[in-house]
């Protein structure tokens, strides 16, 4: 059985705020080490749960976080940025997944919250549900019949993960108290809850069994916080402008869709001003 694991940070044990997840500040440098423990119990717990083969996928920011000369030598790291599927690439080839790191979605109560952009993206609906990174990529990997078996993140996100991840185990290493504060568990205590979680997960799939690709189409719709943003994004094939800051589109599949909103986040980025946004 091959698991890939998409590793994100917002989630990972004891991060709270920007600065712990920004790449070259001292707090980051510091929670690079808390990310690749909760990798590391992660790959633990699948290969003792009967995993054959674990692939991480480095998800966050330059994805280059995760400390490769700490991982565990079992496992593989897909390290860098500019791939086609961004946080579930590898998922093609894999059995199962996890959602490692993973945080609540734009305007919703959570961690460190939000979807791609740190702030410019204020609400995101597919198929005119609420939606978060977690979703989107769990769309992604159902078009090949992948299920996501673990979820970790603070208790929110562990909630969340139920609406469509249903048949996945959970792993809350923080209780949310406020967008920048949490309740953390010491990292031997998240790595040991990871760890149990994951050998878990990976036994109890085996079980389940592998289910039936889900198909699209499917409806994104993205709101921003300024005008300018939903006018630029509009610019991009296949996306219209639906009102004043909110952009929409419909994909066939869930793979397209997910390239098409990381194009329309890459824009909007791209055309935020320093000071007004």
């Amino acid at each position: 059985m091959r698991v890939l694991i998409s590793a994100d940070m917002e989630g990972a044990t004891g991060t709270t705020w920007p600065k712990d997840v920004e790449p070259g500040t001292p707090a980051w440098e510091r929670m690079r080490r808390l990310l690749t423990s909760d990798v590391n119990a992660c790959v633990e717990g699948l290969f003792s749960g009967g995993a054959d083969e674990v692939v991480v996928n480095e998800s966050h920011e330059t994805q280059r976080n995760i400390l490769l000369d700490e991982l565990d030598h079992r496992a593989r790291l897909l390290i860098g940025r500019h791939k086609p599927l961004g946080m579930v690439q590898g998922i093609q080839e894999a059995d199962a997944a996890v959602f490692l790191g993973y945080h609540t979605g734009a305007g919703a109560q959570g961690v460190l919250s939000h979807t791609y952009l740190a702030s410019a993206l204020t609400g995101f609906r597919i198929d005119g549900e609420h939606a978060d990174e977690g979703r989107m990529n769990a769309l992604a990997a159902a078009e090949y019949g992948v299920p996501v078996i673990l979820v970790t993140g603070d208790d929110l996100t562990c909630a969340a993960a139920a609406r469509w991840a249903p048949g996945a185990r959970t792993a809350a290493v923080k209780e949310c108290v406020s967008r920048f504060a949490a309740v953390c568990l010491p990292p031997s205590r998240s790595a040991a809850l990871i760890r149990e979680q994951a050998e878990l997960a990976v036994s109890e799939h085996a079980v389940r069994g592998r289910p039936e690709p889900v198909t699209g189409p499917h409806h994104f719709e993205i709101d921003f916080h300024a005008t300018h943003l939903a006018e630029a994004v509009a610019g991009i094939p296949t996306v219209e402008q639906t009102g004043p800051r909110t952009v929409a589109f419909t994909a066939p599949t869930a793979t397209r869709a997910l390239r098409t909103f990381r194009i329309c986040s890459t824009v909007a980025g791209a055309s935020a001003e320093d000071r007004f946004g």
